[in-house]
Formats: structure tokens, C-alpha cells, sequence
């Protein structure tokens, strides 16, 4: 599911859960053993995540969300579900390394929301990126309501989130979605010079600077509440339930 390559003050994890990188609770549990992994490396200044399937992530894995809708308590499992991605997400945050998201093709709800845990994110120009969960009744609930406020403030956090726009890497630059966007063709050429750089900074500089910055955009544990809160009342509406019965009957067509 993940492929670690050790390169020194630079750790290089391709996700490989094939064929769209779909979160479940496997796929969080198999991020962490990769962070439990890098956890004593005194040396690590540079994370770089990216994928090597036709998409960064498309977001959960729909069978599970399917799963959670079908069940009797399925919005108590889904909050906890959510609270694991909410766990994972933090963590990546708070790592003392620079954590790259390199974005080569779709990253759409909580493929997204992975990203933006990470402090940045390079794009293909062709990548698709966004949290469309509106239109089946849900809300980007791992996180995206609040990390995409903050990094965008929110004019462009409605437009994406209440909007349900998608949009391409080059225009997520332009947003300040993401940081940089390139053709496809060069973007792991380019991702990797991003970390080869990063990695060449004094470490105590860098893991100082993102504590800083960290306390200076400090996000509420209410706002993640909040989330958690919405999803588990939203799945319970008729609204959502006939969304997401549509939609998964569309798919099987």
C-alpha cells in the first residue's frame, strides 16, 4: 500500500493502494506504521508524498462510506472512521519535517484534505483537485472546512466547498490552494528538486520555524468538532441517504 524510500534527510512514501489511493481505515493504519516508522529519524527534514496511480487520492473509500450508510449505527461508525483520518491528518501536521504533497492527478475530498495537512503542495497542471462533498449531502469532514478556510481564507473555501467547484492544478495555484503547478510531464522532476532543496536548509531552523507558524494560524479543536458533529446529523438526513443511494446506483450502471 506503501512504498518508503529512505534518502536520508529525505523520506520518500508513494502510496500505492491501487487504483485511485480510496481511504479507508486500512489505508490510515498503514500511514501511521509509515510515520511510526520515521518517528526516530533525527536526521528527516524532508517527507515527500505522492502516488503513483492515476490519482493523489479521489478521496474515502466509497465502499466503506457505502457500508457505513447500509448499517444501523453507520453514522457513529463513520464519525469514528472520520476520527481516525482526523487523528491521521494532525499528525502529519504537527511532524518537525517539511511535508511535500506532490499532486499528479485527482485529489478530491479526503485526498485533498491529506494534502493540506501537508505544508506544501505542487500540482500537475492537469490535477484535479477539490471537496465536492456537498452534492451527495456531506461535508468535507476530515478537516477540510478548517485547513482550507485558514490556508485560503473564506471566499475561495465557499467556492470549493459550497460551490463544489473542481478545479485544475494551475488554477488551485491561483487560489493558494496549492503553492506550485507544472505539466504533468515534469512535475516528479520538479517535486523532487522541491525536497532536494528543502533538505539542504538547517534543520533546527526549519522545525523552529513551523512551530511559529503554527502558533500563528493555531486551528480550534471546536472547528474539527464541529465536523465530526455535521457528519453524524447529516447522515441520518433523507437528504444525504437518497444522494448517496443515487449515486452508488449511477456507478453500478
Amino acid at each position: 500500500m506503501f512504498n518508503v524510500e529512505d534518502l536520508g534527510r529525505i523520506v520518500r512514501v508513494t502510496m500505492q493502494r491501487a487504483p485511485v489511493n480510496a481511504i479507508n481505515n486500512d489505508f490510515v493504519a498503514g500511514f501511521n506504521r509509515v510515520l511510526d516508522g520515521i518517528a526516530e529519524k533525527k536526521d528527516l527534514l524532508v517527507l515527500h508524498i505522492r502516488s503513483d496511480q492515476k490519482a493523489f487520492s479521489a478521496g474515502a473509500d466509497l465502499a466503506q462510506v457505502q457500508t457505513r450508510f447500509a448499517m444501523e449505527r453507520g453514522a457513529d461508525a463513520m464519525v469514528k472512521d472520520i476520527r481516525g483520518f482526523h487523528r491521521l491528518f494532525d499528525r502529519l501536521e504537527a511532524l518537525p519535517c517539511v511535508t511535500i504533497a506532490e499532486i499528479g492527478g485527482t485529489a478530491l475530498g479526503g485526498g485533498y484534505e491529506l494534502a493540506l495537512a501537508c505544508d506544501l503542495r505542487i500540482a500537475a497542471n492537469e490535477a484535479k483537485i477539490g471537496l465536492p462533498e456537498a452534492k451527495l449531502g456531506l461535508i468535507p469532514g476530515a478537516g477540510g472546512t478548517q485547513r482550507l478556510t485558514r490556508l485560503c481564507g473564506p471566499g475561495v473555501a465557499a467556492r470549493i466547498i459550497l460551490a463544489c467547484e473542481v478545479v485544475d492544478g494551475k488554477t488551485a495555484r491561483d487560489l493558494g490552494m496549492v503553492q506550485w503547478a507544472v505539466p504533468a510531464a515534469v512535475l516528479p522532476g520538479e517535486a523532487e528538486a522541491l525536497a532536494k532543496r528543502v533538505s539542504e536548509f538547517a534543520a533546527p531552523a526549519i522545525q523552529v520555524a513551523k512551530r511559529c507558524m503554527a502558533k500563528a494560524v493555531a486551528l480550534s479543536p471546536d472547528g474539527f468538532e464541529t465536523e465530526l458533529q455535521g457528519t453524524h446529523g447529516l447522515m441520518a438526513t433523507t437528504e444525504a441517504r437518497t444522494r448517496i443511494k443515487e449515486f452508488f446506483a449511477q456507478r453500478g450502471r
